[in-house]
């Protein structure tokens, strides 16, 4: 076969792209002596006429991966990171624009939350606090919460935002219930009229900004404000069900960010069991409170889509892989 040549029999090439996975880029801002600190782990996938690098081995078309990997750098740099949705957008614009064969970038973008760690002399007169002591400006310690989440779309005309976060971890020790539900020969659960919901949530949400003739929402704005609608749907609704409370955190965020259209959550149902402790001459549910057995696997997963009255649904089904 030469270095051109097709393969004759009818064998067809579907969807494809590559890129770079997982650059871990830290940016480090200095504003004299208080730092700031941006931690990303940024994926760029390729797609659009790379036909011939599968077909023969063509390399002509193909951008090699480790220059995504420096375009990363080398814009965390330049451009800085002013959140990570503007920074995956740099990212998307530059692959489409620069190189003719690039019809489509996708950038998917983590990023880990840091605080400052408060130091112990910070609050005390200035010939007693500690050598270093006098501000907590240039010490962080990583923040327990959850990850957020970016995938930003790009084919040269239209945008697709994508956001979100995992690992959000959360719980409400009463005002959850869970009874009359369907039952068959194999049922055993009893209903409750008072337990613990908890969940570790994962979330999607997608903006209705798609081209460069509309305003962009603020990115840093709106990941806070739908963060904070989420908990407190979470928090103010008095559960029937896991279902229930989900739409709730769903139709909030739509309720209240205009710039939002859907909402994806994928909720497991982190369950807790009152221990048996009768063995033991003890009563557990008391008044004064009780022990419960925190059960990791098996688990109920709730699922759902929330969308805006008109618009079609676009985020996957299956957020294992955005």
């Amino acid at each position: 076969m030469t270095l051109n040549s097709r393969p004759a029999r009818p064998v067809l090439l579907g969807q494809n792209q590559y890129g770079k996975a997982e650059n871990r880029v830290v940016r480090i801002t200095r504003d004299g002596a208080t730092h700031h600190i941006k931690d990303l782990n940024v994926s760029v996938a390729l797609s659009g006429d790379m036909d011939e690098v599968h077909y023969s081995g063509s390399n002509a078309h193909v951008l090699p991966t480790d220059t995504t990997k420096n375009t990363v750098y080398a814009f965390a740099k330049e451009h800085g990171i002013e959140s990570a949705e503007q920074f995956g957008i740099h990212l998307a614009r530059h692959f489409v624009t620069s190189q003719e064969p690039i019809r489509t970038a996708r950038i998917r973008i983590e990023e880990y939350a840091w605080e400052r760690i408060e130091t112990s002399g910070a609050d005390t007169d200035a010939g007693s606090r500690a050598p270093g002591a006098d501000e907590a400006r240039h010490s962080f310690v990583r923040q327990g919460r959850e990850t957020r989440l970016t995938q930003v779309t790009y084919d040269g005309e239209r945008w697709e935002v994508v956001s979100g976060l995992k690992d959000l971890v959360v719980m409400n020790s009463t005002n959850s219930e869970f009874w009359g539900y369907a039952k068959d020969k194999y049922t055993t659960l009893k209903e409750a009229y008072d337990r613990i919901l908890a969940t570790e949530v994962s979330a999607r949400w997608r903006f209705g900004w798609s081209d460069d003739g509309q305003p962009m929402p603020d990115w840093e704005e709106s990941y806070d404000q739908v963060r904070e609608h989420m908990l407190q749907a979470f928090a103010e609704t008095y559960s029937l069900s896991l279902q229930q409370t989900l739409y709730q955190m769903g139709a909030r965020i739509i309720d209240n960010r205009g710039e939002i259209d859907e909402v994806r959550f994928s909720l497991p149902n982190k369950h807790h069991f009152l221990v048996d402790l009768e063995p033991f001459g003890l009563k557990n549910d008391t008044a004064d409170g009780a022990v419960y057995f925190a059960a990791d696997r098996p688990y109920g997963l709730i699922e759902a889509t929330v969308l805006r009255d008109g618009c079609e649904p676009r985020i996957p089904v299956d957020l294992s892989n955005l």
